[in-house]
């Protein structure tokens, strides 16, 4: 196969897909167009990966987060609030109706209303 990318070792030169870790073979074969590359050509070359997570702090509660959205007259059907926000969403196949979802501004409770 010819080349087209001129890439990193890490990916194919002929798609540009992610190549596999090396096996027992010589070759590394791509998964996608089965180009395969010499394992020599890897000879020396290190590769490291690192994942960073977000810190999670407890004491931080989703809830203190202001809701934010367009709103309608609609009482709360857990504490009673005249007032929720909304957003409506194509859940189901194209000739039913939407889904719109609920949540209440003063206990965040979620209701669902299928139209």
């Amino acid at each position: 196969m010819s080349k087209i990318f001129e890439t990193e070792l890490e990916f194919c030169e002929v798609c540009g897909s992610v190549l596999p870790l090396p096996g027992e073979t010589m070759f590394i074969e791509c998964k996608r167009c089965q180009n395969k590359i010499n394992v020599k050509e890897f000879h020396g070359i290190e590769n490291h990966s690192s994942h960073i997570f977000k810190s999670y702090d407890a004491s931080t509660n989703d809830k203190e987060e202001e809701l934010s959205g367009p709103t309608v007259e609609r009482k709360c059907s857990n504490c009673g609030y005249e007032e929720m926000i909304f957003k409506a969403q194509q859940t189901r196949s194209a000739d039913e109706g939407q889904t719109i979802f609920y949540t209440c501004k003063e206990c965040r409770h979620q209701e669902i209303e299928y139209s």
